[in-house]
């Protein structure tokens, strides 16, 4: 599970850059960046993009992913975080809901955000995970 780490709500744009900078150079995984919040958010929403985004790359890196892309914007109607990776993807389990621990640990993330956090994936072709946290 991802560590919280304690993140001044303004500085979560900064914050998520230098670690994509970084991750990407240890990793070897290109990154695009789509889009980085450009309005300051609570502190809480700030600590669960965070973290649900170190866990999402970690997942990616794990699952063979060569190319992630990242967008997380605010709006008046909330935070929405598009996090795409071309790794090895999955099955959806029996109820539908794909799950392993990571998927498990960002949807908690978000919900004690007050958000969802939903995940689509096709075996062999990555997957998709976006995240609502509503304003």
């Amino acid at each position: 599970m991802a560590k919280v780490v304690d993140i001044r709500a303004e500085g979560l744009a900064q914050r998520l850059e230098g670690y994509l900078t970084g991750w990407a150079e240890r990793s070897g995984v290109a990154v695009e960046i789509w889009a980085l919040p450009a309005r300051t958010v609570p502190r809480v929403v700030a600590q669960a993009v965070y973290a649900t985004l170190v866990e999402g790359l970690a997942n990616a890196e794990r699952h063979a992913a060569t190319h992630v892309s990242i967008a997380i914007t605010v709006g008046a109607s909330g935070l929405r975080m598009t996090l795409s990776d071309d790794g090895a993807g999955f099955a959806s389990g029996e109820s539908g809901q794909p799950g392993g621990r990571g998927l498990v640990a960002m949807r908690a993330h978000f919900a004690e955000a007050g958000g969802t956090l939903t995940a689509n994936s096709i075996p062999g072709s990555g997957t998709t995970i976006i995240g609502l946290i509503p304003a």
